[in-house]
């Protein structure tokens, strides 16, 4: 019955820190670590469509691939867990395909990215099980 409200409990708590450590991460080392590596792929402008489909989609797979099962099995570690391995791969599916297929890509870029990956999905999926706790059975 409380499975929707978990949720979007967990999807909003998800999506809060997505969006605030990315904001951090980007503001960081773009400037430093992503322009003067990738510049010659990098679009000329900023396309915010793209990048709010992607922040919605991976706060929906972050709530549901770890912070909820984490949740059912009642440890935030399972959560932190499993958010970790989702930001590996969905990471290293990136970084590694574009490593793989463009001429113009860093492997400093691509090592740096999924140590970000990790760490960033394993915080949103801890944030999201939090927030999914605040609804009561």
């Amino acid at each position: 019955m409380n499975g929707l409200p978990r949720f979007f409990a967990g999807y909003f708590g998800a999506l809060v820190v997505l969006l605030a450590l990315d904001a951090v991460w980007i503001t960081l080392t773009g400037p430093t670590l992503y322009r003067p590596a990738l510049h010659a792929v990098l679009a000329s402008g900023f396309r915010p469509v793209p990048a709010v489909l992607f922040y919605l989609t991976y706060a929906a797979g972050v709530t549901g691939l770890a912070s909820l099962p984490g949740r059912g099995a009642g440890r935030w570690t399972g959560a932190a867990w499993r958010g970790a391995l989702l930001g590996l791969v969905a990471y290293a599916t990136y970084d590694l395909t574009n490593q793989a297929t463009l001429a113009v890509w860093s492997r400093q870029v691509t090592a740096l990215d999924l140590i970000w990956g990790v760490f960033l999905t394993a915080c949103a999926a801890t944030a999201g099980y939090a927030a999914s706790g605040l609804i009561r059975r």
